[in-house]
């Protein structure tokens, strides 16, 4: 590292098993809306959020608890009917660490996600993701002032 370069910056996310999460990339707004529509009445899944991560990015967090095994059953059946190419790679590597992540903080050329739609109950894994989102936000805000 030289002086003139910037120090990198980690990424921040929320990562657990129980909570059905997908990450759409180059899909417009009314397409995810459709499919997150779809899948909360297709799995009981009582409601969801949908986070712009960028252009024509999103993020869908689902409220209902799930086991690790209904979560990646309930996303590979989204991977599939979709066939969307980066959603079936995002599953994969969620299969391959254990666990689902989607980002929190910025990243590079990218802001971080925000909450753009709301839909059905939130009292259950969404509370959970805003509660830890929020956490994460506050520690890189206390972070970056330092």
């Amino acid at each position: 590292m030289t002086e003139t370069s910037n120090p990198a910056k980690p990424i921040l996310g929320y990562t657990d098993t129980e909570t059905v999460k997908l990450d759409f990339d180059n899909t417009t707004f009314r397409t995810v809306k459709y499919w997150a529509l779809k899948t909360m009445k297709q799995f009981k899944l009582e409601g969801f959020i949908i986070l712009k991560s960028s252009k024509n990015s999103y993020h869908v967090v689902f409220n209902r608890t799930v086991s690790w095994s209904e979560n990646m059953s309930i996303v590979a059946w989204v991977t599939l009917l979709t066939g969307f190419e980066k959603l079936s790679k995002w599953l994969i590597m969620q299969c391959i660490k254990q666990s689902s992540t989607l980002r929190i903080s910025s990243k590079i050329e990218k802001p971080s996600p925000r909450i753009v739609y709301r839909q059905g109950k939130e009292k259950g894994q969404i509370c959970n993701f805003i509660y830890y989102r929020k956490l994460i936000k506050n520690i890189i805000r206390k972070l970056e002032s330092t």
